[in-house]
């Protein structure tokens, strides 16, 4: 094979303090090339070092004459003034990029919904990210580097991106030409793509005057789960004190190797060395144990949704629209029960409804037909994809916020203090002494979860967790969540998480039904497929050299006014949503100071009334809009 890019002793520091060290590593072709490591620990630093991007502070890069580099940042850094297509094809005519197969085949898997047109300061957060993407796959690059490119893909998006990236970088064979390096957090993705791990353990700086510890590269054969049996194997050879590290890697390697039946089938490690270091491992969650414990607090009954219509533009107490006037239901005459300890996950095409069966569930929107009802005792618990609930506690530091809520919970069958939740959750001493103002994005949500938890809810939806979080912090909340004794819902891209800790999915295909996937997420996929096959059958290419790739159907995507009309439909309600959300944080916490003052100044009653219904008429336009975007995000599809 041969060799690409090389580091001889790197260097870089942040600031005063010691980033990475003594880096000396090699990419060569062939390689697929995972990087994992908690957030802070240099993972984006390094790959910008490899990549050229960054210069090191010490140290030798060298790259083989001819060898070409693309990179995708983990930030945005488009141009808000150009069209996606500028975007993507810098100084091209359309006949250059369109009569490329390859190219083409990129289109179909990112930009397929979107306008080519539009200026890229007028999309979505998600659909900047998937132009970035595309924009870096089509420079055909020798070695790619991705920042995080699973970020804002959706199940289908990242099942699409694997296929494509182990066509363009072949492991063996007369066209293995190339490398790929990856940094990111989505576990399946390295498992599926990565023939190598490296580890990016962070520096230690024991203070006192003593010289730092600096980060350095664990390097590991073979694919994600390769990469946990050889570190826990590590850890038990060196026989360190970090027993509950050991134990947890330990856990998710039984789960990795009994769990899901793609893995069963094809393990990509090791079987008998796997076996021998997981033989006393009990299964992940006692299912028995745990709907004893879930029945008992919850009953029989906890969430059941009888004969449930959701049309758009129908007030709650309007009739469903019958089927000829043409009105399409979001869900249609839908009878779901909900059991106690049910742990289901919802995966669905976009704009099915995944965050509105969400807050159906919650009554925070009522059925046009049918009605859904709560067991006497469910209390349930949202982990919402913002965090903004912490800013009212910014003040306080992670033990006191997660105390404030509860000083002991009960899980399984043990006490769980403040303290030893937030441990658990990966938090140093020094880091539970810090001020919730000063947290990062992954600290914010382990941070949002564990409030949850020490609420002890006994109905808990989860909606996109996977969020900003690391690999090992990824596990330690699953560890715990296995122990959750009660109904647990979770939406969520990250296929991982939802076979790791759901029990069976469900998915929303944009039929108006709720459909069980006995064969779980490669179910849902293999439909999908078979629809785009079908939907885009006309849009092949006949004689074309690349068989099989797909191409776009110009009269039914890119040149539909109606489908341009739709986008920018979308992209204003976007705005306006945004803009009624800030507006109703501003008034909770306009409420919340008004309400601690009334103890001192009763007058301040009246101004609570006034900002209560503030909030109330907010709230009534933010759910109108999210009626509009839906009806919008449909003439999308």
């Amino acid at each position: 094979m041969a060799h690409l890019i090389g580091a001889q002793n790197l260097l870089s520091l942040a600031g005063s303090r010691i980033l990475l060290a003594n880096i000396t590593v090699g990419i060569d072709d062939g390689t697929r090339l995972g990087i994992l490591g908690p957030n802070g620990a240099g993972k984006s630093t390094l790959m910008r070092l490899l990549s050229g991007k960054q210069a090191p502070d010490e140290g030798l890069l060298t790259r083989t004459d001819g060898v070409s580099v693309a990179m995708l940042d983990q930030a945005d850094t488009l141009d808000p003034a150009l069209t996606v297509v500028e975007t993507v094809h810098p100084n091209q005519a359309e006949h250059e990029w369109a009569s490329d197969s390859a190219v083409r085949q990129i289109h179909a898997g990112l930009l397929n919904d979107l306008d080519l047109s539009a200026k890229v300061g007028e999309l979505s957060g998600g659909q900047k990210r998937r132009v970035a993407l595309a924009a870096q796959l089509t420079k055909q690059a020798d070695v790619l580097f991705l920042d995080e490119p699973t970020n804002h893909l959706d199940v289908e998006g990242v099942d699409w991106l694997i296929t494509y990236l182990k066509e363009r970088y072949p492991l063996s064979g007369p066209h293995a030409k190339g490398a790929l390096v990856v940094v990111t957090h989505d576990r399946w993705f390295l498992d599926e793509i990565c023939t190598r791990v490296w580890e990016v353990v962070p520096g230690v700086d024991p203070g006192y005057g003593r010289p730092q510890i600096p980060g350095r590269i664990e390097q590991y054969e073979g694919s994600y789960a390769a990469y946990v049996l050889a570190r826990a194997e590590r850890a038990r050879q060196a026989a360190t004190a970090a027993s509950k590290r050991e134990n947890l890697l330990r856990k998710e390697l039984a789960w990795l190797r009994r769990g899901a039946p793609a893995r069963t089938s094809k393990p990509r490690y090791r079987i008998d060395a796997a076996e021998a270091l997981i033989a006393d491992v009990p299964p992940p969650r006692d299912q028995v144990e745990l709907v004893k414990m879930a029945t008992a607090r919850l009953g029989k009954d906890v969430i059941d949704l009888e004969d449930v219509s959701f049309s758009y533009g129908q007030g709650a107490d309007a009739p469903s629209a019958p089927a000829e006037t043409g009105t399409k239901a979001l869900f249609d005459h839908v009878t779901w029960r909900l059991a106690p300890a049910e742990r289901v996950g919802i995966v669905g095409v976009n704009g099915a409804g995944k965050t509105t069966l969400l807050r159906l569930m919650q009554k925070q929107l009522e059925p046009t037909q049918g009605r859904i009802k709560h067991g006497k005792t469910v209390q349930i618990a949202v982990l919402s994809q913002s965090t903004h609930e912490l800013d009212e506690v910014s003040h306080l530091r992670v033990v006191e916020a997660v105390n404030e809520v509860a000083p002991i919970i009960q899980v399984g069958d043990k006490e769980i203090t403040a303290s030893q939740m937030v441990e658990r959750m990966g938090f140093t001493k020094e880091r539970a002494w810090t001020r919730v103002a000063e947290l990062s994005g992954g600290e914010r949500r382990r941070l949002q979860l564990m409030r949850l938890l020490m609420g002890e809810p006994n109905v808990l939806m989860l909606d996109e967790p996977t969020n900003d979080l690391d690999t090992d912090t990824l596990a330690a909340m699953e560890d715990l969540l296995d122990s959750f004794p009660g109904t647990l819902i979770v939406v969520s891209h990250d296929r991982y998480l939802l076979e790791r800790i759901t029990d069976h999915q469900v998915a929303l295909y944009g039929d108006g039904k709720v459909v069980d996937l006995p064969g779980g997420v490669d179910q849902y996929l293999q439909r999908r497929r078979a629809d785009l096959k079908a939907g885009l059958s006309e849009g092949i290419a006949e004689g074309d050299s690349g068989a099989g790739t797909l191409v776009k159907d110009k009269a039914r995507i890119s040149s539909s006014a109606q489908q341009r009309l739709a986008q920018k439909a979308v992209a204003r309600i976007d705005r306006s949503m945004d803009k009624v959300q800030k507006q109703i944080d501003k008034l909770h916490a306009a409420m919340e100071k008004a309400s601690a003052a009334i103890v001192e100044n009763p007058e301040k009653v009246d101004e609570l009334t006034q900002l209560s219904k503030d909030l109330k008429a907010a709230e009534e336009q933010l759910e109108q809009l999210e009626l509009e975007w839906l009806e919008a995000s449909e003439g999308l599809e």
